[in-house]
């Protein structure tokens, strides 16, 4: 067995070539990747898949290997990022100096003023102060007159500068416009954008990547063998959403409302919220989950898991009832695994006889009810059909909520489920 420090941590994302272009707080290190690929004996002519790709880490380590990858991601914004991040094979001294092109014509921007109060929601002016803001609005207005190949590669340098360049606290996972003081040292943003470019265009030569084919879908995890094909797969890798009420289409608001792709959380909801599994309870419409809070698919694939989980949605129920905040996370559980279950049944078509899938995942305690999401995966896949599961337990969660008397007691941890075909 791999040893679990071969696996890494997502830090390792945060240094590694391409893989650092865009911080996301939901990932894993590309070392699990590569150990996985190693175990399970993947090479040339292979193919992994993974239904919850997020920004690329598993189609990018498949890249450096020579494998060959199908990744899935239903958040536009966040499969952008990683079509970009995996698309990186570009002429370095074009972006060079297409990297000057742009500063020169953002300065004369810059100095013509022509900016307005109403270019962004209320969100944007809030995390830059004036002189930042018009900086930003110079810099995107002249990467978007840039009609090249490269757009792309400086439409993400600037979005990975903005969290650099706010005066706001806007760290992951949240954006805290409140905090505005929060950092003492000011950033400028063209000092920042520029750092990003020579970062990226230095990646682009270091990033040694193999013979491969790579196919980023911009798509439901729910449809995966849609998208690989019936018994095509040797590896299913992915670290689906967890059972912890983190909003994804709200993570990214700020990038999004900077490049005007939606100007209010309405327009999350209905282009990002509502394409997503659930997992989070700003997903959940009380009045159309009759049908999902029964799981139906669940009950089909284990029954005894049906049981458990009815008890745990019915606790969590009552629970609502006495808590101020009243949180759906009865319908949240209910709907996050009906979901879930739709991904192993695919996952289970898509996959060849014999081959592995792997899923990175955390369990969760909502209200102080322990919901045990490894084991449940596990089970629901020997359902499905996989002949068996295995729990590798890789660190444990919540450690750092130990003094906060508001948090539940409950120990957590993290694990690597493997389930063979």
């Amino acid at each position: 067995m791999t040893q679990v420090s071969a696996y890494g941590t997502f830090k390792d994302s945060l240094s590694a070539p391409i893989h650092r272009w865009f911080t996301y707080p939901a990932g894993y290190s590309h070392k699990l990747v590569e150990a996985k690929c190693s175990q399970f004996s993947l090479g040339a002519g292979s193919l992994i898949a993974d239904p919850f790709v997020g920004t690329g880490t598993t189609s990018l380590a498949a890249k450096s290997l020579g494998i060959n990858s199908v990744g899935v991601e239903a958040h536009p914004f966040v499969h952008w990022v990683a079509q970009t991040k995996i698309n990186h094979e570009l002429d370095t001294d074009l972006l060079k100096k297409e990297a000057v092109i742009i500063m020169d014509e953002a300065r004369d921007l810059l100095s013509e003023g022509c900016f307005t109060e109403a270019e962004w929601p209320d969100l944007v002016h809030k995390c830059f102060d004036r002189e930042n803001l018009d900086r930003l609005y110079s810099l995107r207005a002249a990467i978007l007159l840039l009609s090249s190949e490269r757009q792309d590669f400086f439409k993400l340098a600037l979005t990975a500068a903005l969290r650099d360049t706010t005066s706001a606290g806007a760290g992951w996972p949240y954006i805290a416009p409140s905090k505005f003081a929060e950092r003492k040292i000011k950033r400028n943003a063209f000092d920042e954008f520029s750092k990003r470019c020579v970062l990226m265009a230095a990646d682009v030569t270091a990033f040694a990547a193999a013979s491969s084919n790579h196919n980023l879908v911009k798509g439901d995890a729910r449809n995966l063998a849609s998208f690989t094909g019936k018994g095509c797969v040797d590896m299913v890798l992915t670290s689906p959403p967890y059972l912890n009420n983190y909003d994804y289409a709200d993570r990214t608001r700020l990038e999004t409302y900077f490049w005007g792709l939606y100007n209010s959380w309405a327009d999350i909801t209905t282009q990002v919220r509502d394409k997503l599994m659930m997992a989070a309870t700003t997903q959940v419409r009380r009045n159309e989950m009759a049908a999902i809070s029964k799981m139906p698919l669940v009950k089909s694939l284990d029954s005894k898991v049906h049981t458990g989980l009815q008890d745990a949605v019915s606790r969590l129920g009552e629970l609502r009832k006495q808590k101020s905040g009243k949180k759906s996370y009865d319908m949240m559980t209910a709907g996050y695994f009906e979901d879930m279950a739709k991904v192993i049944v695919q996952a289970y078509k898509a996959t060849k006889p014999g081959c592995p899938m792997i899923l990175v995942l955390g369990d969760s305690a909502p209200y102080g009810v322990h919901v045990p999401t490894d084991e449940i995966i596990g089970r629901l896949a020997v359902g499905a059909g996989f002949s068996s599961y295995q729990i590798e337990v890789i660190r444990t969660r919540g450690d750092k909520w130990a003094g906060n008397s508001q948090r539940h007691k409950v120990p957590l941890r993290e694990s690597i489920v493997t389930v063979i075909r």
